[in-house]
């Protein structure tokens, strides 16, 4: 089993992935969010953003999927996040998300890592950055 990331500079394991219009059609479904910006090609064609674009939320489960990678024993029971959108996702394009330990605290005998989120494009562009703060043992 590998080492929890539990130190300044530990890398977690990065993912990447290709959003597709499938997965954008199966998250509206589940999460309700039916909004045309995602759905419909010729609505989302006169938008700023000229076509449709990924739900922030589906892009942002890839980070919690690293998280739960890196603590699966911490992530879920005591893990949050502080992070911001700065670019959308367009069905097709990859993204590639990681994620390094930049300080580790302790306070009344519990340690908390703080991990620098960053989901990127391709291009180098970013989608969402921030931090995640999780207990570690």
């Amino acid at each position: 089993m590998t080492a929890v990331p539990s130190t300044t500079g530990d890398q977690l394991e990065p993912i990447d992935r290709t959003i597709t219009q499938s997965q954008v059609e199966a998250y509206a479904a589940a999460a309700g969010d039916h909004n045309p910006i995602h759905l419909d090609a010729e609505f989302a064609a006169k938008t700023p953003f000229g076509r449709r674009i990924a739900h922030g939320m589906l892009t942002l489960a890839i980070v919690s999927e690293m998280l739960t990678s890196a603590y699966p024993d911490n992530w879920a029971s005591g893990g949050r996040l502080k992070v911001r959108f700065r670019a959308p996702v367009f069905p097709g394009e990859s993204v590639h998300v990681s994620g390094e330990v930049t300080k580790v605290t302790e306070k009344d005998d519990a340690r908390t890592a703080e991990i620098a989120i960053v989901v990127k494009k391709d291009d180098g562009e970013d989608v969402i950055t921030g931090q995640a703060f999780v207990p570690v043992d």
